[in-house]
C-alpha cells in the first residue's frame, strides 16, 4: 500500500464522518448544513512520517484540521477516523496519539507490495500524470556566444536541466530553451576583438581578453585565409560570424558534455530581422502590446505602461532616434514562446537580474496573460569553488570544460544539484574527490553499484526472482527501506511543483542510507549450506527494486547509476 493509496482510503471514511456530523449538526440546530460538508480529495488527507518509527509507518494530522470548523473535540475525532481506518485492508492498526494525531501501521504483505510494483514499474516508477497539459518553456543558461562557458552557468545549467526532468516526470509538456544573445554592441565588441587578435593587434576597448580569443582568431584566419585583405567592415562582419559560429559550437559542445540538452535555440537576430514587408517580430510584438492598451508615445519614445502590472516604472520599448531598447526583443520574445503555444514560461536568471523580475512579470500583464501564473522567474545565487584557478584561456573566469575536467560530471551536476538554487554555495573539491561516504555523490552512487552486485551475486548463487512473498519482507529495516521507496513519487512531484530538484537528492542519500542499514541486517544470498529460500527470492525483489529508485532519482539529476565502482 502505497501513501498516495492510504491517502484515498482515508478520504471516503472521513467524508463519511464528516458528512455524517454535518448532518446531526443541521437536525440539531434546524438548518441543512450536510449540502454545506466541504468535498475532500486525497490532497487533504496528508501522511508524513512519524519522526519515531516505533509510533507507526504513517501518521495524519486530518482530525486536528477538521475539529475546529466541525465543533467537534479533535481527539474524539481522530478515534471514530481510526476505528474506521483500522478495517482497511492493508491496515494492520490505527491509533490515536496525542491531542488528535493518528498513527498508521501497514502490515508487512500490503507495505512488500510495493517492491514487486517497482521492479515492474522499471524507469516509470515515480512518474505522474500530475501536470499533463501543462506547456511550460524553460529558459536556462542563454550566455553571450562572446565566450566560454563558465562557473555561473555551470550552476544553471545544472539545476535548469534538471528542472526540466522533473516537470517532465510529473507529465508536464517541456522545452528547454537557450536564448542565445547574438545582437547588440557584444557582438560587436567580440568580432572587434577577434579580427585585432588576426592582425596582432592589441584588444579593442571594451573588447575580449583572452587566449580563446587568439585561438579563434587562429581558427577564422585558417576559414578564411584572405580575411585580412578584406575591406575594415567587411574584415568585421567576417570575423563576427565565422568567430560567433565557432563559439557557439564550442558551447553546445560543453552543454552536452555535461549531459544538458535544449530543444530550441532561439536566436536574438531573427526578433529584428525584417520579413519581405520590412516588418519584423520586434515591429509585431510593439503593435499587440498597442492594441492591448498598454503602450503609449511620449517624448518622441515609445512607451509600454509596465506600471499598470507592478514595475517600479514604464519602460521605453523604442528611442526617440527610432532604435529598440533590450526591453523590446524581450517583449517580442515573450510573444513569441505564446505564439508557439507555450503557456507558462520559466526564466532561470542570475544572481545579477533581480530587476528582471518585475519587469518580465509586468510585460506578461501588458501581453494580456495573467503574471502570477504564466510567467516564472528564479534567480539563482553564486557559486564558487575552492582551489579552483582561472581559465588559461579565458583568462578572468572559471570554466565550466575546466571543472569538468577536473572534477567530472556526475560529482559536478550531482552537488549543484542537491542544493536550492537562492542559496549561495561554495564547493570542496576535496570532498567530491573521495571515493569515502562523505562524498554525497559517491554515497548514493556505491548504494546503486551495490545493489547491482547483490543481484550478480545473487544469480552466481542460484537466487533469482521466480518467487515474491512479500508478507515474508517484515524486519524492522525492510519496514523502513519500503517505507523510503513508498516516498519516491510523492519527492519527485514536490520537485516539480516547487522547482526544486535537489529534494530528489535529499531524498536518495537518505534512500541509500536505508539500504545499506538492511544489506547489513538482511541476507539475499544463503550463508553456508543454507537452501535457498523464497526470503532470498523475495529479498532480491526488494533489492533490485531500490536500485532502480535510486536509478531513477540519479536520472532526474542527469548523474549516472554505475553497475560497479
Amino acid at each position: 500500500m502505497t501513501p498516495a493509496e492510504l491517502s484515498q482510503s482515508l478520504v471516503g471514511i472521513v467524508q463519511t464522518i464528516v458528512d455524517a456530523r454535518r448532518e446531526r449538526g443541521s437536525e440539531n440546530s434546524g438548518e441543512n448544513t450536510a449540502d454545506a460538508a466541504p468535498a475532500l480529495s486525497a490532497a487533504d488527507v496528508v501522511l508524513e512520517r512519524p519522526k519515531n518509527r516505533e509510533h507507526g509507518d504513517w501518521a495524519s494530522n486530518i482530525a486536528m484540521k477538521l475539529a475546529k470548523p466541525l465543533g467537534v473535540n479533535p481527539r474524539e475525532l481522530a478515534t471514530e477516523i481510526a476505528a474506521a481506518a483500522a478495517g482497511i485492508d492493508g491496515i494492520a492498526s490505527a491509533d490515536v496519539a496525542g491531542p488528535g494525531f493518528i498513527n498508521f501501521r501497514i502490515d508487512a504483505a500490503a507495505a512488500g507490495v510495493l517492491a514487486q510494483r517497482i521492479v515492474e514499474a522499471g524507469a516509470d516508477y515515480g512518474r505522474s500524470d500530475a501536470l499533463v497539459g501543462s506547456t511550460i518553456n524553460l529558459e536556462f543558461v542563454s550566455a553571450n556566444p562572446t565566450g566560454p562557458l563558465h562557473i555561473g552557468h555551470t550552476r544553471w545549467a545544472a539545476l535548469g536541466d534538471s528542472i526540466g526532468r522533473v516537470l517532465r516526470a510529473a507529465g508536464a509538456t517541456v522545452a528547454n530553451e537557450y536564448y542565445i544573445n547574438d545582437a547588440g554592441n557584444q557582438m560587436q565588441n567580440f568580432g572587434a576583438s577577434v579580427l585585432a587578435a588576426a592582425k596582432g593587434e592589441p584588444t579593442p576597448e571594451g573588447g575580449y581578453p583572452g587566449a580563446y580569443i587568439a585561438t579563434l582568431a587562429e581558427q577564422v584566419l585558417a576559414r578564411e585565409p584572405k580575411l585580412l585583405e578584406l575591406d575594415d567592415a567587411i574584415a568585421l562582419h567576417t570575423a563576427t560570424e565565422i568567430a560567433y559560429e565557432l563559439q557557439l559550437a564550442e558551447i553546445k559542445a560543453s552543454l552536452d558534455r555535461f549531459n544538458v540538452q535544449f530543444d530550441v535555440w532561439t536566436s536574438e537576430r531573427t526578433l529584428h530581422t525584417a520579413d519581405a514587408d520590412g516588418v519584423s517580430d520586434i515591429d509585431t510584438a510593439v503593435e499587440r502590446l498597442r492594441a492591448q492598451g498598454h503602450v503609449y508615445d511620449e517624448d518622441d519614445a515609445v512607451w509600454v505602461r509596465t506600471t499598470d502590472f507592478g514595475d517600479d516604472k514604464d519602460r521605453v520599448i523604442r528611442r526617440g532616434n527610432g532604435i529598440y531598447t533590450y526591453f523590446a526583443a524581450d517583449a517580442a520574445y515573450y510573444l513569441n514562446k505564446g505564439d508557439r503555444g507555450f503557456q507558462h514560461k520559466i526564466y532561470l536568471l542570475g544572481a545579477d537580474h533581480h530587476g528582471y523580475v518585475h519587469r518580465l512579470k509586468a510585460l506578461a500583464g501588458a501581453a494580456g496573460d495573467d503574471p502570477e501564473k504564466d510567467v516564472e522567474v528564479l534567480i539563482g545565487q553564486l557559486v564558487s569553488i575552492n582551489g579552483a584557478k582561472l581559465s588559461k584561456r579565458a583568462g578572468n573566469i572559471i570554466e565550466l570544460d575546466d571543472l569538468q575536467a577536473w572534477l567530472g560530471t556526475d560529482a559536478l551536476r550531482y552537488t549543484l544539484g542537491r542544493y536550492p538554487a537562492d542559496s549561495p554555495l561554495t564547493i570542496d573539491p576535496e570532498i567530491l574527490q573521495r571515493r569515502t561516504n562523505d562524498n554525497p555523490v559517491f554515497y548514493v552512487q556505491y548504494a546503486h553499484a551495490r545493489t547491482c552486485s547483490v543481484a550478480r551475486n545473487a544469480k552466481g548463487s542460484g537466487v533469482d526472482r521466480s518467487a515474491f512473498v512479500p508478507e515474508l519482507l517484515d524486519h524492522e529495516t525492510e519496514s523502513a527501506l519500503l517505507g523510503g521507496l513508498q516516498e519516491f513519487p510523492r519527492i519527485v512531484r514536490q520537485a516539480a511543483d516547487l522547482r526544486e530538484p535537489h529534494r530528489v537528492a535529499r531524498y536518495i542519500e537518505e534512500l541509500a542510507g536505508l539500504y545499506h542499514r538492511w544489506y547489513d541486517n538482511c541476507r539475499v544470498i544463503p550463508l553456508g549450506e543454507e537452501p535457498v529460500g523464497d526470503v532470498h527470492r523475495t529479498r532480491l525483489w526488494l533489492n533490485d527494486a531500490t536500485g532502480q529508485v535510486i536509478k531513477n532519482g540519479l536520472g532526474l539529476l542527469g548523474v549516472s547509476a554505475p553497475e560497479r565502482m
